[in-house]
C-alpha cells in the first residue's frame, strides 16, 4: 500500500480538529465535497472508517481518534520544518491576523501606514470570536490571533498581551440613576459583557434591567450609549476619548475595575522560527497596550 497522500492526511486532521466537512473547507479554501473526497479517499485507503457522520458534523471513530493524535503533530512539524527553510512564507506571502474587530480597529488599524512600513510583509485581518479564531490558528488560516479567552489547544503557544478593563458607561444623565434601575444595551440577549461585569463586582446576576437593545457589536453599543438610550459595560479603551470629553460617565467606579487578559497566540514555536510572524507580533505588542 502507498503511503497516504499528504494533502489528504492534512484535510482529515482539519476536519479532525474543527468536527466539521463545512468549517474545514472553509480554513483550507477548498470545497467542501473536495473535503468529502479526500476524507473518502483516505478511509478507501486505510480500509477504515475515520468519521462517524450526523446532522450536527462529524465525530471521529477510536481508529480516527488514534490517527489523528499520530499524524496531526508530524503534519505541524513538516509545516514549521518548512518554515525554518524559508519556503513556508515567501516574501510575498501575507500575515493573517485574527482578533476582535473593535479592538483591531480601535488599536491596530490606525496606525498601519507605520505598521506596514516597518513590516516585511504584507498583512490580511481577519475578524471573529476567539474560539472561531483558535480553530482557523490551529488549521493553519490565520498565523497570529489576539484572543480574548486562554488558548487552551495542544500545538498553540500563547502569551499575555494586555488587560482590558471594563466600565459601566452611560451619559451623565444617567448618573444619579440607581443602578438596579438603568436600562441596559448588551451584545447579546444572556448578556455576556454585562452579567460578567456584575458577577464580579456585585457577586450577583443583573436582574430586572430593561433590555433596550442588543447590538452585537461594541463599537455600535457605544454609539448607542452615546444616544442616550441606556448603559452598558464597555472596554476602557474603547470610551477613553468620551470620557475624558465628559460625553460618557464611569456609573460605577472601582479601585480595580473587572479585567480580562488578552493572549498573543500563535502556532508552536513559529514565533521564533518565522522572522516575517515574529515582525508583527513586536509590532501589535507595540499598539495594543
Amino acid at each position: 500500500m502507498s503511503a497516504p497522500s499528504l494533502d489528504h492526511l492534512r484535510t482529515f486532521v482539519t476536519v479532525a480538529r474543527t468536527g466539521s466537512l463545512r468549517r474545514a473547507a472553509q480554513l483550507l479554501g477548498v470545497s467542501q465535497p473536495t473535503v468529502s473526497a479526500h476524507v473518502q479517499a483516505l478511509e478507501k485507503e486505510l480500509g477504515f472508517a475515520l468519521f462517524t457522520r450526523d446532522p450536527g458534523g462529524v465525530t471521529l471513530t477510536a481508529k480516527g481518534e488514534e490517527l489523528a493524535q499520530e499524524v496531526g503533530p508530524h503534519l505541524d512539524a513538516i509545516e514549521d520544518a518548512s518554515a525554518v527553510s524559508g519556503l513556508a512564507r515567501p516574501a510575498s506571502r501575507p500575515v493573517h491576523i485574527g482578533g476582535a474587530a473593535e479592538l483591531l480597529s480601535t488599536m491596530v488599524l490606525p496606525n498601519l501606514a507605520e505598521m506596514q512600513a516597518a513590516l516585511p510583509t504584507p498583512l490580511r485581518f481577519v475578524f471573529g470570536l476567539a474560539d472561531d479564531l483558535l480553530d482557523r490558528l490551529t488549521a493553519r488560516a490565520v498565523d497570529v490571533v489576539v484572543s480574548a479567552v486562554p488558548p487552551r489547544r495542544r500545538g498553540v503557544a500563547a502569551a499575555p498581551l494586555y488587560d482590558e478593563e471594563f466600565l459601566l458607561v452611560g451619559t451623565p444623565a444617567w448618573a444619579d440613576t440607581p443602578l438596579d434601575q438603568l436600562p441596559l444595551v448588551a451584545y447579546a440577549e444572556n448578556l455576556p459583557i454585562v452579567r460578567r461585569y456584575w458577577r464580579s463586582v456585585f457577586g450577583a446576576r443583573p436582574t430586572g434591567h430593561a433590555l433596550v437593545a442588543v447590538i452585537p457589536d461594541l463599537r455600535g453599543i457605544r454609539s448607542a450609549v452615546l444616544s442616550g438610550v441606556g448603559v452598558s459595560v464597555l472596554p476602557r479603551y474603547l470610551v477613553a476619548e468620551d470620557l475624558a470629553a465628559g460625553t460618557l460617565v464611569d456609573l460605577d467606579p472601582q479601585q480595580v475595575p473587572p479585567l480580562n487578559t488578552l493572549f498573543l497566540a500563535t502556532r508552536g514555536r513559529e514565533l521564533d522560527r518565522d522572522p516575517a510572524l515574529a515582525a508583527v507580533a513586536e509590532q501589535l505588542r507595540r499598539w495594543i497596550r
